[in-house]
Parts: structure tokens; C-alpha cells; sequence
């Protein structure tokens, strides 16, 4: 059957609601970093900066590591069979989060010494709990973004439906800290949480994934012909000669590290440069993830502009306004980089997946490997501003931007197609 004749509609709004899970776990986890760090490193005062950082460099450390699982599941089970596997894999994650809780109240005198401080030996299973995490949400994105690329539904194209499972995401990151901040621990300040409060929010967190999972088991959910290897079937040629895929994930290691880089560092430069008050700077940081949502929803009504012009402007535009940001020393324009921020990630899957055929899933277990630099270039950032000021570090963003516009409009071409 192809895909014209079936109707994917059905899973279509399925893949679209698992990349809100995504999202809203991805920024759950982050979020935690604080009130954990509360919570398990309370007397590792010389540490406890570094070590709570680690809950989120776990999780993205977990998806250069895991990519190609998801490839080689979706090529032996399929799409559902691989999304099954996936959310089963989140369980676990949230379930080590719940036993990192039950351990530490359990036995409060259990730790590991590293540099001279007591740490709680739950701490290391929640880092454990972390990677498993980010584990699983690297295999559902593995499965997310070919099939929401793939499956035809009436009126869109590929790059329009990444802009609705975008949108989607963004609204889960969205939700996220207000989650944890209201929902979790009811507005406490940080140095209130104690490890006794995490058991109960971890422990329905998990079940509500459960949830999820017997949901995804009774979906029916068409498989795709002609983008994963049937069982036994030998790809010939190594994914990596398809330039157009190898520098795609170039690519997007700088879309992932430029936007991390903001979201995450806006703060710091905002605070020690200009001294501007913590409502301010909470604005920013809400305001640029905010129109990486406007721009997704518009991205998503944009059927009839290619995804190559698409990231040739927003690459553009991103790339204009981090240099006056810097000539002007204004981090409010560092904001609305947001903005065009928002469809790069589509844009860049669409182009690197192109006329891949039956390598689309492995290339698309290759591509998670990129997301890394989510990890990578805000800590070189980091020690750039340590060097010489935040100002000017943002010469490194402006780098990853120009050389995203490169891949647009150089690298994203075809050279090579699966069937040549």
C-alpha cells in the first residue's frame, strides 16, 4: 500500500503529541537542576555547580551513544515496535529518578566521596536515571522525525509537519517550568526541597509515561515503505557517503550548541555585563523560547517555501542580529534570535534526509549524534566569557550560524542519492 492511499492523519497527531513528551521531559530534567542540586549536594558546596550540571550533560550525552540503537530497532522492529521499545526505556529512566529518591531516604548515610565530599550514593543513580532518560528520548526522535517526514498527510509538506511536531515540542518545553515549579514542589524556594518530596512527583511521572506506552501499544501505525532496511536486507553503502547527511549533522551540532548557547547563557551575560534585575532576566530567557513557538506555528503554515530558502534567511537574519547585539552590547536582540531559531531544525533534517530511501533510519540515528553540541559549545562558550567577557563570546554563535547558512547553501546539495 503507499503512502497516498493510507491515511496518516492518526499517527501523524500520535508523533506530534510524542514530541510534546519529549520536549516536556527534556526541559523537566533541566529544570531539576536547581532544587536537586538542593535536595543531594547540600554539603558539596566547592562541587555542587558542576555536579548538578552533569543531570543535563547525561542526558545529552545519551544521544551521540544511542542514535544508532534506534536505527537498528526501527530497521528489525519498525516504527511501533521501536516506539514501544522507546517509552519502555523512558519507564526505566523514571524509574531510577524514583528508586534515586527511595534509595537516599532509605539510607541517608550512604555516599561516595569525590574531592572530599560526601555524596549521595542516589545522586549517581539519579545521574544513571538521567542518561537512561535522555536514552529514550533520543529513540523516540530517531522514529519521530523520518516518520513525521515521510508520512503523507494532504495539503503539507515534510518540513511544514517538523514545524507542527515543533511546535508541539515547544509547547512541552513551555509547560515544563511551571511544572516543576508549581506542580512538583508548589512554589518552594530552592533551599526548602528536601529528597522526601521527589518520590512522589518521580513516582507519577512514571506511571503517567506508562500511560502513554499502553496507549502507543493499541495505535495502529502504517509502516512506511522505502525508508529502513527490512530485516536481512544489506545497505551497501556506508550512511556517511551521502555528504549531503554527513554535513547535515555538522549542521545541526551548531543549530542545537547556538540555541542551547542562548537559552541557556542569556542569563549569565545579562547579569554580570549589565546588571540588569533577575525579573528582566527571566523575562529574556521566557521571551526567546517563547518565539521558538511563534515561530514553529508560522514555520508550520509555510507549505510552499523549500526548506533550503527557509534556512538560507532565518540563518541570515539569526546571523544580522547577533552582530549588532554585540556592537550594541544588547542581549534583547539575542531574543529575537528565537524567533528564527525555531524552524532551523526541520529545515536541516529535511534537507540532510533527502533521497535517502531505504537509509532514511539510519540516517536518522546518525543525525541524533549532532545534538551533542547542545552539550558542547555552551560550556566553550562558558570558558570563552571566563577568558575575555560574554560580550564577544558570542563570535562563536555568529560562527555557528554562518556556518549553517554554508550548509544551506552549499553543503545541503545532493550529491549522491540512495538509488544511484
Amino acid at each position: 500500500m503507499t503512502n497516498t492511499q493510507t491515511n496518516y492523519v492518526g499517527p501523524f497527531l500520535a508523533m506530534v503529541f510524542l514530541f510534546l513528551v519529549v520536549g516536556f521531559l527534556t526541559t523537566v530534567n533541566s529544570q531539576l537542576q536547581g532544587p536537586l542540586q538542593s535536595a543531594f549536594l547540600s554539603q558539596a558546596e566547592g562541587l555542587k555547580n558542576t555536579l548538578a550540571t552533569l543531570i543535563t550533560f547525561s542526558w545529552f550525552l545519551a544521544y551521540p551513544v544511542c542514535g544508532s540503537v534506534g536505527s537498528r530497532w526501527i530497521n528489525r522492529h519498525g516504527y511501533k515496535g521501536t516506539l514501544v521499545r522507546g517509552l519502555m526505556v523512558m519507564v526505566s529512566g523514571l524509574a531510577l529518578y524514583f528508586l534515586s529518591a527511595v534509595y537516599t531516604v532509605a539510607q541517608p548515610d550512604s555516599a561516595v566521596s569525590v574531592a572530599g565530599y560526601a555524596i549521595p550514593t542516589g545522586f549517581f543513580i539519579l545521574l544513571a536515571g538521567s542518561f537512561v532518560l535522555g536514552g529514550s528520548a533520543t529513540i523516540l526522535q530517531v522514529v519521530i522525525n523520518p516518520y513525521l517526514t515521510a508520512c503523507h498527510v494532504q495539503g503539507t509538506q515534510p518540513i511544514q509537519r517538523l514545524a507542527i511536531g515543533g511546535s508541539a515540542n515547544s509547547v512541552g518545553t513551555t509547560l515544563a517550568p511551571y511544572f516543576v515549579s508549581g506542580i512538583i514542589f508548589g512554589g518552594l524556594a530552592l533551599e526548602d526541597v528536601q529528597v522526601e518530596q521527589l518520590r512522589l512527583p518521580f513516582l507519577v511521572l512514571t506511571l503517567v509515561i506508562l500511560m502513554v506506552l499502553g496507549v502507543v501499544m493499541r495505535l495502529t501505525l502504517p509502516d512506511i515503505e522505502g525508508t529502513r532496511a527490512r530485516e536481512g536486507e544489506r545497505l551497501e553503502k556506508s550512511v556517511w557517503s551521502f555528504s549531503h547527511l554527513t554535513l547535515g549533522v555538522v549542521a545541526i551540532f551548531f543549530y542545537v550548541g547556538c540555541e542551547v548557547c542562548i537559552g541557556a547563557n542569556i542569563n549569565l551575560y545579562a547579569r554580570s555585563e549589565l546588571n540588569l534585575d533577575v525579573r528582566t532576566i527571566t523575562l529574556m530567557a521566557t521571551l526567546y523560547w517563547g518565539l521558538m513557538l511563534v515561530g514553529r506555528l508560522c514555520g508550520s503554515l509555510l507549505s510552499r517555501v523549500p526548506p533550503r530558502v527557509q534556512l538560507t534567511f532565518t540563518t541570515t537574519m539569526a546571523s544580522l542580529m547577533l552582530v549588532a547585539a554585540m556592537v550594541l552590547n544588547e542581549p534583547w536582540l539575542l531574543v529575537g534570535v528565537g524567533l528564527f531559531h525555531s524552524i532551523m531544525w526541520g529545515a536541516i533534517f529535511t534537507l540532510a534526509v533527502a533521497h535517502l530511501g531505504p537509509y532514511t533510519s539510519v540516517a536518522s540515528g546518525v543525525f541524533m549524534i549532532g545534538v551533542v553540541g547542545g552539550a558542547i559549545l555552551p560550556l566553550v562558550q562558558g570558558a570563552l566569557a571566563d577568558a575575555g567577557g560574554w560580550r564577544w563570546s558570542w563570535l562563536l554563535v555568529l560562527a555557528g550560524e554562518l556556518l549553517m547558512l554554508l550548509y544551506a547553501l552549499v553543503g545541503s546539495r545532493v550529491r549522491q542519492r540512495a538509488d544511484a
